[in-house]
């Protein structure tokens, strides 16, 4: 298993936290120390789909000009997750082919038992 996130992340905390009481291994993947990669960006966009990447809800989004946020389509979510990793909702997690998005621990403990 791989998480992607941040470190200093709330939700990415949470994550790693029940990670670790439930005594499941993982890799840790930090955007800020290990950047991403346009071809992993493309793999989790055709997985899930970039409008389940994008978070919409946190102040990276919101300080966004409105012409940005209105016009958003494939193309530009793509360069804009690419150009700053903060805008993508965390974690994701690659586990046995599938890609999941966000933390959840009753979804997570039904996942990854």
């Amino acid at each position: 298993m791989k998480l992607y996130g941040i470190r200093n992340c709330d939700t990415v905390k949470k994550a790693r936290n029940w990670l670790d009481e439930q005594g499941i291994p993982y890799e840790f993947h930090d955007f800020k120390k290990d950047e991403l990669n346009e071809a992993q960006l493309s793999q989790w966009e055709n997985a899930v789909g970039w409008e389940r990447l994008l978070n919409r809800r946190g102040t990276t989004w919101r300080k966004l000009s409105d012409e940005v946020r209105d016009t958003i389509d494939a193309q530009s979510a793509h360069d804009l997750m690419l150009e700053n990793t903060s805008i993508i909702k965390r974690p994701v997690v690659e586990h046995e082919g599938s890609v999941y998005v966000g933390f959840n621990a009753e979804d997570w403990a039904i996942i990854f038992k």
